[in-house]
Order: structure tokens, then sequence, then C-alpha cells
């Protein structure tokens, strides 16, 4: 046996999404940092091992211009290049090569760490060391760090080291929750394991171990979909041991879920229901997928309320948008539905006083182990959300050992730097508007050689029935002085519409009307104006509603405008037992949206965008977008100071299109393997004593953000991006450019 001591600054326990990412997060700010995870592969429940889709603030698609970015964006894009076909072997290699690309990281692989030195009483403990066993390697290893962060799911290393945590469901008074029992248990989400299936093109038979469970007898079909062509986290809802205790019951749980899956996969094989005569069994997990255990309590619980009203917290580092997705108890053989959904209006912030413990001065977490109820903890525990606060963890840890800063004065005193700090990294965070003193391009004048002005979708690719209502969400900057919609009416008729506000900046469903409108339509196919005007005196999105008329048909657009997106409502189905959580607006016409010109031209993409303000869609687009090609084929944009600046670093930040919910293990598809939106080549050049200087160049990018180090600081009059091309779109899109002196 070996016995080794690392010193380090920042130890990052646990390798999942939020492990990873929290690492990253601390190292990309230069901290010496180690990662442990005590499996031979990163990604946790991601992972090849467990196979659950990562999820997060977009909820399937239901949440508008809310895929995360930040190192969860990263990662996304570039899974959705190099990984099309949802290969999660491919998903377990991308997560590797970015932590080994990192060289401020040490990773250790197959380390379980079960021991924590930690001192100090109860209400202010101090955590000195960990040690872990690395198995196959007979490795004996002791970290040594002034910062923890327990990303291990289950949150063993806060807890040795006494860190206060709630566990099971809290009682409904604690915190107000509507969604929580009356009275408390030790109840909670239970853990899954998946299988997959694939089709041999000749018979294959299936003979079950006696083990596996009669699904039939248990009543499984009865209440869950099977169908043959299902596999992998499809099946979801094989869940069990919510009444248990998820980590010391593990052994018992991974047998019954094993046992589970093999009756399941006998059901499809050998009961007659199914055409299932060629398919075989390719995989079956071997690591039950926990969805929860500990959450140590931090300075603020996350709550309902929080989740649900969207609270603005000062110290906000992240969102998420996951519905509050709460499963019953019994799991897999309960007989209600196995989950039910309450989803907030839009994303919501998380705060970064949920991210360490009150009582152990040195302690982060991140992943599902933060400081939440039960209820809310519905919503975070998915792994989007996870590596997010990951990330934020991680800057956190770091800028808090950079300023001598305790975490909780980093949540309070110093959150300017906080916030200066995640815009800087491009995380996922909502309303914080960027006015780092250091980013010189603040004091810039920004001109480009043109910019979007026009709103308009005219090319028809179709139509549909106005059998539903449809809702067209557009920005409206300065104001709109009304709008027309492409229809065809089998006979004289009316188009009743209503143009509402939204409620919040993120949110993009109707709240206050601020206008209706009945305008008389002829036969035939017609541009129908609805006059219908709203100067809100800021930047905002605007909600307008086409109310459902069978007697028209709505023309579906070619291409969908930078900003707008276009809803159908759907009815409560009757049989929806919890109808708080039902969302009228929660599909799109994807891709296409309907054919509609705005009338007022609008100043939404104008080329002041990029300096400072919001690096996402918040209250509009908040990006420039150039003119059509046609019109300015290398379109550019200028940084001119009234004084030469010292800048060495550059950072450009493209328009991924966050509207496009992409997703690991593809649950759903999205053919493009690189955004349309992204610029595909740009050169960044320079003027020095009154000479344009060609400074970086870029090839082939299909990544959202552009870092350009220049080596040293240039003495620049002007700093200009020409956009050469696109992947697709018709004209170039950035959404910042942010320049520093080093």
């Amino acid at each position: 046996m070996i016995e080794e001591t690392i010193e380090t600054d920042i130890a990052v326990l646990g390798g999942g999404l939020a492990g990873i990412c929290a690492a990253l997060g601390a190292a990309r700010r230069g901290r010496r940092v180690v990662l442990a995870q005590n499996r031979p592969v990163l990604g946790g429940n991601s992972s090849s091992e467990v196979r659950v889709w990562v999820c997060g603030a977009t909820a399937h698609g239901i949440h508008l211009f809310a895929r995360e970015t930040g190192i969860m964006g990263e990662l996304y894009v570039e899974n959705q290049f190099r990984n099309p076909e949802g290969n999660p072997y491919y998903w377990d290699l991308l997560l590797e090569e970015t932590v080994r690309a990192e060289p401020n990281i040490t990773l250790l692989l197959n380390t379980d760490v079960t021991e924590v030195t930690a001192d100090g009483p109860p209400e202010r403990r101090t955590i000195r060391s960990v040690t872990g066993w690395m198995s196959g390697s007979e490795r004996r290893i002791t970290i040594v760090a002034p910062t923890f962060v327990d990303c291990t799911g289950d949150g063993l290393v806060g807890h040795l080291a006494g860190a206060e945590h709630m566990s099971g469901r809290e009682a409904r008074e604690q915190f107000g929750e509507s969604w929580a029992p009356e009275a408390p248990d030790g109840n909670m989400l239970g853990s899954t394991i998946l299988f997959s299936s694939r089709d041999t093109g000749v018979p294959s038979k299936f003979v079950p171990p006696p083990f596996a469970v009669d699904v039939v007898a248990a009543g499984i079909p009865e209440h869950r979909v099977i169908r043959q062509d299902m596999r992998g986290c499809a099946f979801w809802w094989i869940e069990w041991g919510g009444e248990l205790d998820v980590v010391h019951d593990d052994a018992r749980i991974r047998q019954e879920l094993q046992a589970v899956c093999y009756g399941l996969w006998d059901h499809i094989k050998n009961s007659g229901r199914f055409d299932a005569d060629t398919l075989t069994l390719e995989w079956v997990g071997a690591v039950p997928g926990k969805r929860e255990y500990r959450r140590f309590v931090g300075e603020h619980v996350l709550t309902q309320h929080d989740v649900l009203g969207q609270t603005e917290f000062e110290d906000r580092i992240g969102f998420g948008g996951w519905s509050i997705d709460l499963h019953p108890s019994g799991g897999v053989y309960a007989t209600e539905p196995g989950s039910r959904h309450w989803h907030p209006e839009g994303n919501y912030h998380l705060p970064l006083r949920s991210l360490f413990s009150r009582n152990v001065t040195n302690l982060w977490m991140a992943g599902r182990d933060i400081s939440a109820s039960h209820v809310a903890f519905g919503s975070t525990r998915v792994m989007a959300t996870c590596a997010v606060l990951g990330e934020a963890a991680g800057i956190g840890a770091a800028l808090a050992q950079e300023l001598g800063s305790s975490p909780s004065a980093l949540a309070g005193e110093h959150v300017a730097q906080l916030r200066r700090a995640m815009v800087r990294a491009d995380a996922s965070v909502l309303g914080v508007e960027n006015d780092d003193p250091a980013d010189l391009a603040l004091q810039a004048q920004v001109i480009a050689s043109s910019a979007k002005t026009r709103l308009a979708s005219e090319r028809s690719a179709g139509t549909r029935v106005l059998a539903d209502d449809l809702g067209l969400v557009l920005p409206v900057d300065p104001a709109l002085d009304g709008v027309e919609i492409l229809v065809d009416a089998a006979h004289p008729t009316e188009l009743h519409a209503a143009l509402h506000a939204t409620s919040k900046p993120q949110n993009y469903l109707p709240d206050a009307e601020v206008q209706q409108v009945r305008v008389p339509v002829a036969e035939g196919r017609s541009w129908v104006r609805l006059p219908l005007a709203w100067e809100p005196g800021s930047a905002r999105n605007a909600f307008l509603t086409l109310h459902a008329n069978p007697d028209l048909a709505v023309h579906e657009g070619e291409h969908v405008e930078p900003g707008t997106v276009t809803m159908i409502h759907r009815e409560m189905p009757e049989d929806e037992q919890w109808t708080e959580q039902w969302r009228h607006w929660k599909e799109t016409l994807h891709g296409r949206g309907i054919c509609f010109r705005a009338i007022a031209p609008t100043r939404a993409f104008r080329p002041e965008q990029v300096r400072g303000g919001y690096a996402r869609p918040y209250g509009g687009p908040n990006m420039w977008v150039s003119g059509p090609a046609a019109e300015d084929p290398q379109p550019w944009l200028e940084l001119v100071w009234e004084a030469p600046q010292q800048v060495r670093e550059v950072d450009v930040i493209f328009d991924d299109d966050v509207n496009e919910d992409l997703i690991n293990l593809h649950h759903h598809r999205t053919e493009a393997e690189i955004m349309p939106t992204l610029v595909r080549s740009a050169r960044l050049e320079g003027r020095i004593g009154g000479s344009w200087r060609t400074l970086a160049s870029l090839e082939e990018n299909r990544r959202r953000r552009w870092s350009v180090d220049l080596g040293e600081e240039q003495e620049l009059e002007a700093l200009r991006l020409v956009a050469l091309d696109t992947h697709g779109a018709p004209g170039a899109r950035v959404v910042a450019v942010r320049t520093y002196a080093g």
C-alpha cells in the first residue's frame, strides 16, 4: 500500500457534472484543483455506466431561450458536433478529454474518499484534509487543501465533516410549501437502473432469470407506458428505493431494479404483445442512478416559493427551469403516475448562499446536495442545473481565495466581484449586466457595417388551420406599431388577436393585456394587418395571441426570426390530476414559426448590444445581428476609443441559439451538428498608429466563445471584428465583445 499526500488549492470530491464543472470553473481562474471521482469514468448519472439524459433549464423545450451557457453549454454544443448519434461512450470521452485538457486539474479516478479530518466546534467546523482509496492501484491518498467542494451527490464528505443537513421530506409547515406532506417523513426519490436493446435483424430469444419480476402480476403495465422501441432513459420510471435508505440499502435496491429490468424485457420479448422477435438486450446498468439523499443547510434554503416565484436573489449565480418534478415513493410499483410536474413561468434564479455550508467554514457544495428543500430539490436535481451550480461553486471558491474572503462575504459585500466573475466566464446567469470596469469595451463607441432593422418572415412553408390559439413572442424595441399575418380564409371571417406583456424579462408567457383587436378577413389569401400598438418604455418581449378560428389557416414561415417563437395553446387533458402543474403554452412551431411582418423598424439588434448589458436573451435578444448577406456579405463591428487602450485579451461571444434544446444522449434530435447561428470564420483587426492590422483569425468555428490572448498588450485605437461567414444564418450574430488589459 502506498501512502501519499497531495496539497492543492481546492479539492473537488465527486466527478459527476457538478464536480467536473466545479473543477473547471476553479482551474480556469488559475487555482490548482484536485478532482477525485470514485468511479473509473466521469459524468456520474450521465456517464455510460448509468446513461441518464442531461436535462436542465429548457425542461425539454418548454422554456424558451433557456439552454445553459458556460461550461455546461460548451459540453452541449461540442457533444452535438462530435456525437450526433448520442453514443454514451463518446459522451464519456468528451468529459474526460475536457478535464484532462486543463493543466491546473489533477484527476484521480477510482478514488473513493471515505475519511475526513476536521476540527472546531459543531457551529464552526473546518475541514483540514480528506483521504481516499484508489482501487486497483493500492494507493491511499490524502488531499490537503484550504477549500473543499462536495459534489459527491450523497454528501458523504460534508456529512463526515459535521455539516448540517436535511434528508427526506420536510413538513408542509416548515417552509409553507403546498407540495410538501403535512407530516415529515424519510421518503425521498428512488434510484433507477436502465436498459437498452437493439435489433439484430434475425430472431433472438431471451430466457429470463428466475429472479426476474413478473411485471404483469406486479401491475406495472397497467400504470406505465411500455413499447418495444423504448430504450435507455425512456424507462426513467424504473425507480425504486424511495421508502428505504437509498445509500445503506443500495445493494438491495440494485438487485430489485435489475430484477425489474429483466422482468420488463421478458414481458417485451415473450408476452406476445410486442413485435420484438429480432430484438436483443444490449446493455443493462449495473450502477443505480440515485436521485436524492443528503441536502446540506446553507445560508439560504431554496424552497418551492423561490422556484415558482422566481425570486431575484442579489447573489444569483445561475438559473434553473426544470419543473418541480416529484415521484411517488413506491416508484415502479406505485399505481399513481410516475411523476408530477409543476413548471415555473420561466427560468428561476439560484443563489450563492445555497452553495456553501452554514456551519463548516470551508465547505462548498454543488449538485444534488445543495441547500434546498425536498420540494425545490425536485427541480434543481437535474444534471445541467447541477453543472451550473458546480461551475458557480468552483468560481466562487476560487474568487473567495483570491479576495481572502469567506463564502458569506462573497455573497454579501463582494457580490459585485462575484457577478463580474460569472459574466466573464460566460456562466449561466440571468439578469446580471456586464458592468466590469476591467472591460475596456464599456468605454468604447460601437459601430457596424449594418444592422438588422426589420422583423419579418414572409416566405410560406405551408399552412396550418388555426384550430388552437397561437402565440407569437417578438421583441419590442422601442415600439410596436402593427403586425401583419399571412392567412388563408375559407370564407369571410375575422381574426381575433390580443397583445400581452410578459411578467418577467426571462418569461415568455402572456401576462398583462395591452390591447385586443378583431379584424375582418376576406375570403382567400391575404396579409391581415393587426393595428396593435405598444411603446413599453424599455426593451421588452411582447406576446401576441391569435385566437382559434377553424375558418382560418395561418402560413408557417420558412425560417424563424431572431428573438421570436411561435407557441401552441393546449387545453388540459380531462385526466390531468394535478391542475396546478398544467402549462397551456408549452409547444412551439419549432424551426418555423408563422409568416408575419412587424410594421415598425426594430432597434433590438443594434451594434451597441455587444457592449455591456446581458449576454443572453433577457427582455429581448441582446445581440447584434447584421443586415442580410446579400446586402452586407462580410459584416464588421468596431469598438472605437477616444484614446488608445492597452489591450491584451479579447472575448467574443457568438450566438449559439440558446433556444435550441440540445441533450447529450438525444432524447430528441437536433439535426444541425453545428448551430447555424454561429459565425464560422472571422478576423479580428486592431487599428494601431492609424493602420489596421490582423490580430487573430478564426476558421471553422463551432463554439460560442472565442477568447484571444494577444500575447502582450497592444495599444489599440479601435478593434474590428469581421464576420466572414456563418454556419447558415443569413447575417452575423454577436452577443458580446469584451476587451481587457490582461
